[in-house]
């Protein structure tokens, strides 16, 4: 039986690599994004490469009502989400005092606001059927501050913490929740958060790659899965719970100052 995963932000990036992994196993597609015109050219790409069934649905998710619209639309449609893959979301550099009040909002909004919104309105479903998986895509920012992204690592945090505990709350049920936790990146996000000039950013990994690592995750069940990290990278990260915040704090600072 056909597998249907609803993928938000996929238009580009890690959704978009998601949804050409799930699209090659044969399954079929909801994909969700703002622009219509990398949507249906998405749509014609996967539709005539694979056995696949692509539906696509514009919205802004930064927008409250967004999440439940979604949800009505897939229902209208007649469609059964078996995965559901909350990738959207954005960052943003600089210090909180000092950005736009409406851009942290938004990033508010669609990074913690749409993705639980979304997975309220799908689980019950998934539960009732038995059977489903949720991917949540979070961040390696999810386990420390972040000085110049405060904001952004703190919405991450929420995301590996609610996944994480709604994980524990269907441990008697074949419903399985995953966080992916990417380090730097090869998306537009670096682009578009005004990360693409730190030294944060001057070594990413695929988009591909760390898709790759976050789909099989979730069909294994896994709890959390860090991907686009290099072995030393792997044990900074080890060492975060050893490390004094105040030298820790100062370490992620210097490596998200934006470069002249």
């Amino acid at each position: 039986m056909k597998k249907t995963a609803l993928i938000t932000g996929a238009s580009s990036g890690i959704g978009k690599e998601l949804a050409y992994i799930h699209a090659s196993k044969g399954g079929d597609l909801v994909i969700v994004a703002r622009s219509k015109e990398k949507l249906e050219a998405l749509k014609v790409e996967l539709e005539k490469k694979y056995t696949t069934k692509v539906t696509i649905i514009v919205k802004d998710l930064t927008k409250e009502s967004a999440a439940k619209e979604i949800y009505e639309e897939v229902k209208r449609a007649g469609l059964e989400v078996n995965y559901l893959i909350n990738n959207a979301g954005f960052g943003g550099q600089g210090k909180f005092h000092e950005r736009e009040w409406e851009q942290d909002l938004a990033m508010i909004n669609l990074n913690i606001t749409a993705l639980t919104a979304l997975t309220r309105f799908f689980l019950p479903g998934l539960v009732k059927r038995n059977e489903g998986k949720i991917l949540n895509v979070s961040s390696t920012a999810s386990l420390l501050p972040g000085p110049l992204q405060a904001v952004y690592y703190a919405t991450k945090a929420y995301v590996t913490s609610f996944s994480n505990a709604i994980a524990e709350e269907l441990h008697d049920t074949d419903v399985t929740v995953t966080a992916l936790l990417p380090g730097a990146t090869e998306t537009e996000f670096a682009k578009t958060s005004g990360m693409d000039k730190t030294d944060l950013f001057q070594n990413t990994h695929s988009a591909k790659s760390v898709a790759e690592d976050g789909y099989n995750g979730m069909l294994k069940g896994k709890l959390n899965v860090m991907a686009g990290l290099s072995f030393v990278q792997r044990i900074m990260m080890g060492s975060v719970p050893l490390t004094p915040k105040s030298i820790l704090l100062s370490q992620v600072r210097k490596m998200q100052e934006v470069k002249n």
